[in-house]
């Protein structure tokens, strides 16, 4: 699976991890040392609601992007450690910082069935 930014046409990741349940979403990326360039973490919700991240635990920056029926509400670059975001969406989309750079609000982003994708089904 791989995320592409519809208006470049660029893929923004190549593996992708899904986050699906409720401890696999609250995990996120806390207590890993890195992520790769061509990784991401797809945070998925039933519905859409307002969606917060933190960065606690996080040792490095990430772009954050906020998904709702595939359209960008709102994009963030969230500092390690400290940093905290929120906006209405379904999906969220945490990236290597620096990925979502030219992703703007009302943009399109999809998940495309190529490439390798793992899926956290952790209750």
């Amino acid at each position: 699976m791989e995320i592409v930014h519809q208006e470049s046409g660029e893929p923004l990741a190549t593996t992708v991890e899904i986050a699906d349940t409720r401890l696999a979403r609250a995990r996120g990326l806390m207590f890993q040392r890195s992520i790769s360039d061509d990784d991401a973490l797809v945070l998925s919700y039933d519905g859409q609601s307002t969606r917060q991240l933190h960065m606690l635990f996080v040792p490095f920056d990430i772009d954050a992007i906020w998904l709702a029926d595939g359209v960008v509400q709102a994009t963030k670059r969230l500092p390690a450690w400290i940093g905290h975001g929120r906006a209405v969406a379904d999906t969220v989309v945490e990236l290597p910082a620096g990925t979502a750079d030219d992703v703007e609000p009302g943009d399109h982003v999809r998940l495309a069935q190529t490439g390798q994708s793992r899926s956290s089904h952790v209750q």
